[in-house]
Formats: structure tokens, C-alpha cells, sequence
């Protein structure tokens, strides 16, 4: 994956829509509406706890010409609160074993109601408009991972993270006999949107 610019639209991040999560979806770990809200799904969902998108204050889906109808905006403490798993894929910015953690991909897309055998498309964003498409049965079969923290560290914004959508490479049949740096061109970091669509 060729390295791209993280940092050209990161100073909107902080205008991202902050949305309290709702009381009425027990299946949601508990938000803040202080805490800034890392993750927007949109599309096909079930479960929302915001409503449309808001030219005045959702600044970077405004310049990345993202619009929604509701979306499920989730925290980290939302995402850390899910069953978390780790990973040691092999990465290719340095070509070194890292130790990766968070919750299954599916189980966070499983906060916005979306079953796991669902037939859709995954359109994951990172903070600088790079898009990847999975469906979700891909998204499921390379066992993907929306990762938190990185050799036991929060990961940060300027950095991999705060959130990146990644898979173990090393022993995901499709990726493990490629290149190291050709094996994550499915996995956003600085992952800040996921919309789903009907396939």
C-alpha cells in the first residue's frame, strides 16, 4: 500500500458529528456525549443514535462528499468495551511483527444491527479519503479487526490509528503469499467511516 497522506484533512476530524449513544439499544456499550465519536457507520443498518449528516458540523464527510439519512457513531470506549481479539501480522512499514487489538469487525458492524450473514458491501474510509470495498463475507473470512491499541499502546492519530481495519496477512491465504507490501490494501488506518450497501 503506498503511503498516503494522513494528514491532509486531519484537522477536521474535530468537527466529526459527537452523538450520544441511545439508552434504548442494550446491545451498545455505553458512549459519551463528551467523548469524541471515532467511528461513523452508515448505509444499510439497523441501529442508529444520530441523525443526518449536518453541513455546519460534519465538516470532513462535507469535503469528502459523504452525505446520510442516521448513522451509529461509536467512541473507543464503546469499541474497547467490545470482546477484543489480537493479531501479529508482520507490517509493512517497518517489516517487523507487531501485536495488534480490538474488537472483530463484525462484531462492531453487529452494534449497527447488521447480521453477520448479511449480503452487503463494506465501504471502509480513512481520514484522508482512501476507500476500500469488501463484502462482508470477505470482511468475515480474513477475520478483520477494527485495531485500538498496537504493542499494548493506543494507536494515534498522525500515526496508524486511532482506529485501523486490519487483518492478520500473515495467515489469510489470499494476502500470505504476497509481498508484505501488498497484503493490506484492504485495510484502512485512520479509519473513520464505514458505509454499507446492498449488494
Amino acid at each position: 500500500m503506498e503511503k498516503r497522506d494522513f494528514l491532509r484533512h486531519a484537522g477536521a476530524l474535530g468537527a466529526l458529528g459527537l452523538g450520544g449513544m441511545a439508552a434504548s439499544a442494550p446491545a451498545l456499550a455505553a458512549t459519551s456525549a463528551k467523548a469524541p465519536q471515532l467511528l461513523h457507520i452508515t448505509g444499510a443498518i439497523g441501529r442508529s443514535n444520530r441523525g443526518a449528516f449536518d453541513a455546519g458540523r460534519d465538516i470532513l464527510f462535507g469535503k469528502q462528499k459523504i452525505n446520510f439519512e442516521r448513522a451509529l457513531s461509536l467512541d473507543f470506549t464503546a469499541l474497547a468495551k467490545l470482546p477484543q481479539q489480537t493479531i501479529r501480522p508482520t507490517l509493512e512499514y517497518d517489516s517487523k511483527v507487531h501485536s495488534l487489538q480490538g474488537p472483530l469487525l463484525t462484531d462492531v458492524l453487529a452494534l449497527a444491527g447488521v447480521k453477520a450473514d448479511a449480503a452487503l458491501q463494506v465501504q471502509m474510509r480513512a481520514i484522508d479519503g482512501y476507500v476500500v470495498n469488501s463484502s462482508l463475507q470477505q470482511v468475515k473470512e480474513r477475520k478483520q479487526i477494527v485495531a485500538l491499541m498496537m504493542d499494548g499502546q493506543a494507536m494515534s492519530l498522525g500515526g496508524l490509528g486511532p482506529l485501523w481495519a486490519v487483518y492478520d496477512a500473515d495467515r489469510v491465504p489470499e494476502f500470505s503469499s504476497r509481498p508484505v507490501n501488498e497484503r493490506f490494501i484492504f485495510c484502512p488506518w485512520g479509519l473513520y467511516h464505514i458505509n454499507l450497501l446492498a449488494q
